[in-house]
């Protein structure tokens, strides 16, 4: 593999790597919204 090849490579990862993560918080807060308007809605 190339030095250009390697570096195309690791950008890649890089932008997916923060897609996963990105993915990953918004899950988290939806759940937790979620949870909150369901604990607020029962009183």
């Amino acid at each position: 593999m190339t030095p250009e090849e390697e570096r195309e490579f690791l950008r890649r990862r890089k932008a997916r790597n923060w897609v996963v993560a990105g993915t990953l918080i918004f899950f988290v807060v939806l759940f937790y919204a979620i949870t909150i308007v369901r604990i607020g809605g029962q009183t």
